[in-house]
């Protein structure tokens, strides 16, 4: 079984609120559709509740050890950014900055950030990773014209685009383009979202056509691919076996309202929707849980 002690402690605390990884992330409240302002998805509980003197978080991860973990580490900058916007408190940008740097300070020569080597030494990159730090390197850039956190950018944006049989996190298919959370597991549907907006950031703020091909390609791929993640009474994390936790189909739900902001396609609202009346079912959300229980025990 790939159960312990420590993984039933992490869920339980994911389930009953108490995990600072799974914070409530709804729509973005700050964000815009013209410029790099604010992000699309509200991470601002990573740091509200966090502790205040906190500038680069640590995290426990599955192993149970205490890492510097880079998606959460650009998340709780993104975050830091969002706070910042809505209040003018320096302190926030200080968090900002300071995750900005570690992001360059930790970046690899290639552009890569080693992101999983703690499950998986052997496939330790993420497109989510090289998303979310591209979006949140980008904001840093606006407040401060710093080059190297124009140099970050450029090199975190080749390496995500990097061919998965290459070594980096994005997978050509054909027409179609798949952007890894975990270039080692099925397609994790959160993390494409989040991986793309990194791309959608770079391509607003350097008007980039050939990257904009890519992402054009990939949100093709995204509206043909969605329908495969619903099971008729929930979504799937994963286009593997895996379905979501409560927190993930709620995260889905919030995504999808973005992406139909974002981008006008009507299939987002559509699941999103769906997606919604299922939570808000009395017994879909009952099954849900006991099947992601049972998958959670025996995966």
């Amino acid at each position: 079984m790939g159960v312990s002690i420590y993984k039933i402690k992490k869920w339980y605390k994911m389930m009953t609120g108490q995990s600072i990884s799974h914070v409530n992330q709804g729509v973005g409240t700050c964000y815009s559709k013209t410029e790099v302002r604010g992000y699309y998805n509200d991470l601002t509980e990573k740091v509200t509740k966090d502790a205040p003197e906190i500038l680069v978080p640590k995290y426990h991860v599955d192993t149970g050890e205490e890492i510097y973990f880079s998606i959460g580490i650009f998340q709780y900058g993104l975050a830091a950014y969002d706070l910042f916007l809505k209040t003018k408190d320096e302190s926030y940008k200080a968090k900002l900055l300071a995750c900005a740097d570690w992001a360059v300070d930790n970046q690899q020569e290639d552009g890569s950030w080693v992101t999983f080597a703690y499950e998986n030494p052997e496939h330790p990159y993420s497109s989510m990773a090289q998303g979310e730090g591209i979006s949140m390197l980008i904001r840093a850039y606006i407040e401060t014209n710093q080059e190297k956190y124009l140099g970050a950018i450029k090199k975190a944006k080749v390496f995500m685009l990097k061919p998965i049989n290459e070594g980096g996190a994005t997978n050509y298919s054909g027409e179609d383009i798949y952007l890894y959370e975990c270039t080692h597991d099925p397609l994790i549907l959160n993390g494409w979202i989040f991986s793309l907006w990194g791309l959608y950031d770079y391509c607003k703020y350097f008007a980039d056509a050939e990257v904009q091909k890519v992402l054009d390609a990939t949100l093709c791929t995204l509206v043909k691919k969605l329908p495969e993640f619903d099971i008729g009474y929930w979504s799937k994390y994963e286009d593997g076996k895996r379905i979501c936790s409560p927190f993930y189909h709620k995260l889905h739900i919030a995504q999808l309202r973005v992406m139909y902001d974002l981008f006008g396609d009507k299939v987002y609202q559509e699941y999103a929707d769906k997606w919604e009346r299922y939570q808000n079912s009395f017994w879909m959300p009952k099954r849900a849980f006991l099947k992601k229980a049972f998958q959670k025990v025996f995966e």
